[in-house]
């Protein structure tokens, strides 16, 4: 869905709802998104009547059968059948499922009866960041393995119609649906996952989340969030990589989570870093918009597909407040 359709269908959606409209209209063209997927036509974003029970299962239909086409994908890329998975790690926070998504998976692809799930809630943007590393802890934990780490968000499934708020508008001008897959193996090839770490910031569990009410799960993300990214991130994200003995300077290539134009600009602020450093960003959030946990992994792989960088760092920030980081090594 285009961006400009987006704004034509928020411009409609909100009119004589929020004082102020046509300022609050920038945000769509400030987003610096040029299109991007939802997962249901436009037709049903328009009908303010949707519950959460009906969102959820959308969200169940769809997240299915995007992880089913991502994982098919992925094993293919990776020369490797499903029955040789040990491990299948899911990722998201858009919806809520029992059984757990991985679960209904298994109806969908042969994998193993003794295949281990785990399942991962509550992480948000940072879901990717942090559910790789976990994948990969798990993955060394009993060696040689095979997880398949598998991330959906249906971001679009989230809008209230009956909403009308500013932060809500703003909302639908930034996130969009996306899916993504990772193998890693112990005895593979590839780029290594060397280590992991996160930052929560104390008293800062109002900066980003979900408010539930009855027609869903209402996005809460605070004005704050680029300002504090560029008078913190810089320190955090030093002692990240102290810890294993590098610098910001000994990085190659920055895979930084989108999470927004003026999140990345902060990021670029706050690292120092050229234009160039995050243009696999920049051009991800171009042509896909922010699909919260998967949408790191469209940024690693433009990266990995050009070559570029040795040794790469992966950021997000999510709920919590938190920022991830994975450092990965390319030969």
């Amino acid at each position: 869905m285009p961006q400009v359709e987006v704004r034509d269908f928020g411009e409609a959606f909100f009119g004589g709802k929020i004082r102020g409209l046509d300022r609050l209209l920038q945000v769509y063209d400030n987003a610096a998104i040029q299109t991007g997927h939802c997962c249901l036509p436009k037709s049903w974003y328009e009908a303010p009547d949707h519950g959460f029970a009906e969102k959820n299962s959308l969200y169940i239909e769809h997240a299915v059968g995007l992880l089913k086409d991502a994982a098919v994908r992925c094993l293919a890329a990776g020369n490797t059948d499903a029955s040789e998975v040990d491990l299948i790690v899911t990722v998201s926070t858009t919806g809520i499922s029992t059984p757990s998504l991985d679960a209904r998976l298994m109806a969908e692809i042969p994998f193993r009866p003794d295949v281990q799930r785990l399942p991962i809630f509550g992480l948000g943007c940072a879901g990717g960041v942090l559910g790789l590393a976990r994948a990969a802890a798990c993955a060394r934990a009993v060696p040689p393995a095979k997880v398949l780490f598998l991330v959906v968000e249906l971001c679009t499934l989230t809008f209230r119609g009956r909403d009308r708020s500013a932060k809500n508008l703003v909302a639908t001008a930034l996130f969009r649906d996306g899916a993504a897959a990772v193998l890693l193996a112990t005895d593979g090839s590839g780029p290594r996952v060397v280590a992991w770490g996160e930052h929560t910031w104390p008293n800062s569990l109002e900066v980003m989340g979900w408010e539930v009410a009855d027609d869903g799960l209402g996005v809460v993300f605070s004005k704050s969030i680029p300002d504090l990214v560029r008078r913190q991130m810089r320190g955090v994200t030093e002692r990240f990589l102290a810890g294993l003995g590098l610098s910001v300077g000994d990085i190659d290539g920055f895979v930084c989570h989108p999470g927004g134009a003026k999140v990345l600009d902060a990021i670029g602020e706050a690292l120092d870093l050229p234009d160039r450093a995050l243009e696999h960003s920049r051009s991800v959030l171009r042509d896909y918009g922010n699909m919260s946990a998967a949408t790191v992994f469209f940024v690693l792989d433009r990266m990995l597909r050009k070559g570029q960088a040795r040794r790469h760092l992966m950021t997000s920030l999510g709920p919590g407040f938190s920022a991830a980081f994975l450092l990965l090594e390319s030969d």
